[in-house]
């Protein structure tokens, strides 16, 4: 019995950020990590995760969004108001559409216990399982509005037909196991590729009002940053994507979309104090069939350069790239690489030996959909 085919989609990239607090930790400075016996910059996954989700959505249709919450019975029942229903009658009734799900209920009133992820399109199928005789239910007893709402297929509703943010970054759902949806998306945590010292901002604000001779700060305060070159690492599960949205089409469009906005986007923590969002120096995608390969161990021996970190890691990249596939005898099926540096420079040079001709960035997403397909056996056509 043949395997079924499996292609994974690594992305790796080099991204230099100037003074931030990306992602923050319990003390309100920036998350760091020891790795290679020295401290480093991180951004946790989840942090450029949201980032990476919330770029997604800008660009879809409002009913190929999601929406990851604890009151989906209180976006339930607003969706149930335009069937007529008033304020306290779709609050109900949206209570009792979702009560199959067994999901607990959480201390404020109409929320539940935690998060739950779910497709804009996947809440209006519930209101079209109700819309013609909402009503008639909204006026039900307890008992036999449980018994009515009980055969219908909301689970159902609510496990298939996922949108792509959801088949991407997956569902976890403790309650109800049928409703759980494996990632086919695995973003590693973004590390510097040097050492790295906290640092503080000491800041003051004037009062505008200030009389004459009046003098001082009104207010006085101080915020941890540091300023990074990061290398940062996803992977998407192609099989996985496919099995999640049941289409071979819509699963090449969503790697080619995660890839666009895991690139582009930066957390936004102290946005508005640091103006930090920068675009990476370097990205490097691969497409492989036999496993994810996170190249993180390029650095850990840590840059220290002072004739430009961001270049010396993007050799340091491309060399671990090499010695890698050389020891492990595993080259993937499709590598494509995009940079910023001067194309006569050393780096440049030494990239284009190890990983090939740099292509602009619209050419490298343009240029994925045909090894994926390939990967998987699926036929493009001509």
């Amino acid at each position: 019995m043949s395997k079924a085919p499996h292609a994974y989609l690594d992305v790796h990239i080099i991204q230099t950020v100037p003074p931030a607090n990306l992602n923050r930790d319990d003390q309100g400075n920036p998350k760091e990590a020891y790795f290679g016996g020295v401290r480093r910059a991180r951004v946790s996954s989840q942090a450029w995760k949201r980032a990476t989700r919330m770029e997604l959505a800008a660009g879809l249709p409002e009913l190929e969004r999601s929406t990851r919450t604890k009151r989906i019975v209180v976006e339930l029942a607003g969706r149930l108001r335009r069937t007529g229903l008033d304020d306290e009658q779709a609050q109900r009734l949206a209570s009792f559409l979702l009560a199959p799900l067994g999901i607990k209920a959480g201390k404020k009133a109409g929320d539940t216990a935690y998060l739950l992820f779910y497709g804009h399109r996947q809440l209006e199928d519930i209101v079209d399982l109700v819309a013609d005789r909402a009503m008639a239910l909204a006026a039900m007893d307890d008992d036999v509005l449980t018994a009515e709402v009980k055969g219908l297929p909301v689970v159902d509703k609510l496990g298939t037909g996922h949108p792509a943010e959801v088949a991407l970054f997956g569902r976890m759902v403790a309650d109800i196991a049928s409703l759980n949806v494996d990632a086919s998306v695995q973003v590693a945590h973004a590390l510097s590729t040097h050492p790295v010292e906290l640092e503080f901002d000491y800041y003051t604000a004037v009062d505008d009002q200030n009389q004459v001779g009046e003098t001082g700060a009104a207010m006085i305060g101080d915020v941890g940053f540091n300023s990074a070159t990061l290398y940062r690492y996803a992977t998407v599960a192609l099989h996985q994507l496919h099995h999640n949205l049941a289409d071979s089409g819509a699963a090449l469009t969503a790697a080619e979309s995660f890839v666009k906005g895991f690139a582009r986007t930066i957390p936004a923590g102290y946005q508005n104090a640091f103006a930090h969002r920068t675009l990476p120096s370097a990205i490097v995608v691969m497409v492989r069939t036999d496993q994810p390969v996170n190249l993180v161990s390029a650095f850990e021996d840590p840059v220290t350069s002072t004739d430009g970190i961001a270049a010396a890691s993007a050799v340091r990249l491309a060399d671990e790239y090499r010695r890698v596939t050389d020891a492990w005898g595993s080259a993937p099926k499709h590598l494509a690489v995009c940079h910023t540096f001067d194309e006569k420079s050393p780096t440049a040079i030494r990239i284009r030996e190890l990983l090939g001709a740099p292509v602009p960035f619209p050419q490298l997403t343009g240029a994925l959909a045909r090894p994926l397909a390939d990967a998987m056996g699926w036929d493009l056509g001509a």
